[in-house]
């Protein structure tokens, strides 16, 4: 156990988040996201929203220059609650996130370094997080 990490925060998701680079991508995805058919690294936290793991993340990472995060977009392209929460996590606005067309963002996604599959069920609750500069972040 260590103090002072956010209990979300697993030895493996932080082996993980250590491993990536500046400008490395992790997917925060929900239920519904085939995250184990897209990504090289998963990592399943069932019993968890978006929201609160990328809250958990951005304890740990700050992100990238704007736009540092992707949110993929609805079908009618309206913000969503579940959207605005992973805003809010993000520590982001309207003006500093992206967001990416349904299966254009899925193309986004295979990129990632890692993805971390929760048990978030709304519809379009993922995020995709560019991780910044360790130690020169604003945020």
């Amino acid at each position: 156990m260590l103090e002072g990490i956010h209990p979300l925060l697993t030895g493996e998701l932080l082996l993980h988040l250590d491993r990536m680079g500046h400008s490395d991508a992790v997917v925060i995805a929900d239920a519904h996201f085939p995250a184990w058919a897209l990504g090289r690294h998963v990592i399943d936290l069932p019993g968890t929203s978006t929201p609160e793991v990328l809250a958990a993340i951005r304890t740990v990472i700050p992100l990238d220059d704007a736009p540092g995060i992707d949110l993929m977009e609805s079908a009618d392209a309206e913000v969503l609650d579940v959207q605005r929460e992973l805003m809010d996590a993000a520590g982001t606005t309207l003006d500093t996130t992206r967001f990416v067309e349904r299966f254009a963002y899925y193309e986004v996604a295979k990129a990632a370094y890692l993805m971390v599959r929760t048990g978030e069920t709304r519809k379009y609750g993922n995020a995709l997080l560019r991780k910044g500069v360790v130690g020169h972040s604003s945020a």
